[in-house]
């Protein structure tokens, strides 16, 4: 039998990876002579790099960047095996844990160190970068990332702007002549797992920027900061970044990033899927197992164990989720390809014990359910109902 175990990461607990490995520990005690596929995964957000170096047998580098207040820190990315492709968060250079919550104010965090972990991508002689944009601190339209590449934006004295979301409002001229000039022969897939325009209601500064530190008075400023630059845009570039689905994820990076040549959109997920080829994978399966930290009704929406379970129906392979917890709205996941759901905890116990005990809490809860799937196995041969 071939099992094929292609989980997210359990937040706060598990690295994918890890996940996984406890995954066939449990089913081993069952299922000895399988064979077993093990292929980390990630929906773009938090984990990503650390999924697709393991998934390619890549390496983690570190980069000296600026945090979104300036100041430098070093940022961990990922080189694939083969060094053709970069695995970069934006959160690991631009994210909201690197600013003290009493410092968060989108008015002036800068996505620049995003822009410097590209370059050092591109210094490493890639053809392709794979970009995840949540968790950033940043509402600036990505210009610092842009800044970064070269572009350069300037006041009506013709002199740079500065840093921050408040400073897109002195953009006057935009000059994408200096722009990196690698960037023309490099895929950039950017993962993107929101929809929201640039601004207004739905926008960037509306939907986001308060879990950024933004006052509502603070986000008017943004909303019109970020109008103003869309404007600038279309002036000097003949470019809409206004009204795109996407333009408004991460502090209206999204929208930025179009400024770039070779730029694309796309779901975390299926960055993910197609980048680790799991397609060709999960058609030689028996079983495909999944999983991620909760899952709920959210689930549906662009999450790692619905990607893998959309595939694996191509393919009519049945497919289990274990997880580390639910909430009463799960059962909506099994209109999406997942079969059957387990969650893993076995005791009461807070939550610090129960990250903890995540690893032998999911051993027990595969064995559990390869004793399960034998049984069940066993039961078809015998009625003949395969």
């Amino acid at each position: 039998m071939n099992i094929l175990i292609a989980p997210d990461s359990f937040k706060e607990s598990l690295t994918a990876l890890q996940v996984a490995n406890a995954i066939e520990i449990g089913f081993k005690h069952i299922f000895k002579q399988a064979t077993y596929q093990k292929v980390p995964m990630a929906d773009g957000g938090e984990g990503t790099v650390q999924s697709l170096v393991d998934a390619t047998q890549g390496t983690l580098l570190s980069q000296q960047v600026t945090a979104p207040l300036g100041n430098k820190i070093q940022a961990v990315w990922g080189l694939s095996g083969d060094k053709q492709t970069a695995f970069i968060e934006m959160a690991a250079a631009s994210g909201l844990h690197l600013v003290p919550p009493a410092q968060r104010n989108p008015l002036i965090t800068t996505s620049y160190g995003t822009g410097e972990l590209i370059k050092a991508a591109l210094d490493y002689g890639v053809n392709n970068i794979i970009l995840g944009i949540g968790g950033s601190a940043t509402n600036d339209g990505g210009v610092g990332m842009l800044q970064a590449l070269g572009i350069k934006f300037t006041d009506q004295q013709q002199r740079d702007i500065g840093f921050g979301g408040q400073a897109l409002m002195d953009i006057a001229h935009i000059d994408l002549s200096q722009c990196d000039p690698r960037l023309q022969y490099v895929q950039l897939e950017v993962a993107c797992d929101v929809n929201n325009p640039l601004c207004g209601e739905q926008g960037a500064s509306a939907i986001f920027a308060p879990q950024k530190g933004a006052s509502p008075a603070m986000i008017k400023q943004l909303d019109l900061a970020l109008q103003h630059f869309a404007q600038m845009v279309q002036q000097h570039c003949q470019l809409d970044i206004l009204t795109p689905a996407g333009a408004g994820a991460a502090g209206g990076m999204g929208g930025g990033l179009l400024l770039l040549p070779q730029v694309t959109l796309k779901s975390g997920v299926e960055i993910v899927i197609n980048a680790v080829n799991l397609a060709e994978k999960i058609k030689q399966a028996d079983l495909v197992i999944t999983g991620e930290g909760r899952m709920d009704a959210q689930s549906i929406h662009g999450k790692t164990p619905i990607g893998v379970a959309n595939i694996a129906k191509q393919f009519n392979k049945p497919v289990i989720a274990l997880v580390g917890s639910l909430k009463s709205d799960y059962p909506l996941v099994y209109n999406y390809g997942i079969d059957a759901v387990f969650p893993i905890i076995r005791q009461v116990a807070d939550l610090t014990d129960t990250l903890a005990q995540a690893e032998q809490n999911l051993i027990s809860t595969a064995h559990n359910v390869a004793r399960l799937y034998q049984l069940a196995q066993g039961h078809y041969s015998r009625f003949n109902l395969k």
